[in-house]
């Protein structure tokens, strides 16, 4: 089969799927020029370097290992407050220094991708008085904006924690409660925004998006809100940076029927939606192929949404078994021990350490799981995996898939070629 008649057939196959999926086509209405990266033709391939400035600690465990017995410490928030400043600056620094290096910016270029997205939150930026968390961060992301120039990688600078907390996971920095538009938290939050664009407008040919904030929990805040704040988000990037993408999450509503249409300003919008299919009871009791054909349909969706459009957030985990994944001291919805779940299987030795350790059965899996996904979220602007690097976590550690041969190399490369046919 010819080049061209392979992309002939593949065009007429996603055309036909987009029609018997009842969406319009896309008009990229929102796209302009004046960019270093060409986000209409070229594909965002990239990876998160989470766990590095917003703790988490299922990616990092031993950093809370301390507190393993304790349900006290359970946030960067938590984790500051019962250190204290001069303790928690110390511990945190030694982290930031030696989480993420060159070598790893080398590495990701050397695999292929071209973005990296780097989460980091409002206390770096915009630190509030009385807040526990420290600083120092900022002078190790300047230097990663260099490492990402020399390695060739372009990045996507993302709020992950707003004031208040825009979603009460611990990936906001604080746990618990939903405290985001609540007093001041919004105008905070775009002072933080002002503040990152501001302080990265002479590196535009390095940082090409701005994320205004990562996960807002739509279904409990308030959504004309939200989309308000992407409103004065925008209009906080544009004073300091004419060209720059600015990216807005989905909330976690439906990202054609709710966002087709919406833009937070006349140029260079871009949607994130996150994809996991392990976060309820029903999504962990799936099977394999269940998984694939859940990820393949998600293609057509992506290709119908009228601006660029970027999966920022995905796994190759079919399981929720990495320890501390639903947070510290809890268990999982896969074995049941976790509250409202039910068993499906064993935990056990399986989805801890290594890829490696992986049992042939489960790097067969994954890696069939990985290629759909590559496969559907190509259909449009690209996709960041979640997360460079884990403890322990071998599903959700691409450094070791890739290490393993369960992450395609080169990224084009596929073991199981049609699956999404």
């Amino acid at each position: 089969m010819t080049m061209f008649t392979s992309l002939l057939k593949k065009t007429t196959l996603a055309l036909a799927l987009l029609a018997s999926a009842g969406h319009a086509a896309p008009k990229y209405k929102f796209h302009s020029r004046g960019l270093s990266f060409d986000y209409d033709n070229v594909k965002v391939r990239g990876v998160n370097l989470g766990g590095w400035f917003v703790l988490e600690p299922w990616i990092k465990p031993s950093l809370f290992s301390e507190w393993a017995d304790s349900t006290t410490v359970v946030d960067e928030y938590t984790y500051s407050a019962a250190l204290g400043k001069d303790e928690a600056l110390s511990r945190l620094s030694d982290h930031w220094n030696t989480w993420i290096t060159q070598d790893d910016f080398n590495a990701i270029a050397a695999a292929g991708l071209n973005h990296v997205r780097i989460p980091i939150g409002y206390w770096a930026v915009a630190p509030i008085d009385g807040d526990p968390y420290v600083q120092g961060q900022l002078p190790i992301l300047d230097q990663a904006i260099g490492w990402a120039r020399s390695a060739g990688l372009k990045v996507m600078i993302d709020l992950h924690g707003a004031p208040g907390s825009q979603n009460g996971f611990d990936n906001s920095g604080k746990y618990g409660s939903v405290g985001w538009q609540q007093g001041d938290t919004v105008a905070q939050t775009i002072t933080a925004i002002t503040n990152i664009a501001a302080r990265y407008v002479n590196d535009n040919d390095v940082v090409t998006i701005i994320q205004l904030l990562n996960e807002p929990l739509g279904p409990v805040l308030d959504l004309d809100g939200i989309k308000d704040f992407y409103n004065q988000g925008y209009v906080a990037v544009r004073d300091s940076e004419p060209n720059t993408v600015v990216c807005f999450h989905d909330a976690f509503e439906d990202f054609v029927s709710v966002w087709n249409g919406f833009t937070a300003g006349p140029k260079n919008n871009m949607l994130d939606t996150h994809q996991y299919q392990i976060f309820s009871p029903d999504q962990v009791a799936m099977s394999p192929s269940d998984h694939i054909s859940a990820a393949c349909a998600l293609g057509p969706k992506l290709a119908s949404t009228d601006k660029w459009t970027v999966v920022g957030e995905w796994t190759g985990a079919q399981t929720d078994c990495a320890k501390w994944l639903n947070g510290l001291g809890k268990g999982a919805r896969y074995d049941g021990t976790l509250a409202g779940s039910y068993v499906v299987g064993s935990c056990d030795g399986k989805y801890t350490g290594s890829v490696s350790a992986l049992s042939s059965d489960d790097k067969y899996n994954l890696r069939h799981f990985i290629e759909a996904q590559l496969d559907a979220y190509e259909q449009h602007t690209g996709w960041f995996f979640w997360t460079w690097v884990t403890e322990s976590a071998p599903e959700w550690n691409l450094k070791d898939l890739l290490a393993g041969g369960l992450f395609p190399q080169p990224l084009t490369d596929r073991q199981y070629p049609g699956q999404c046919s």
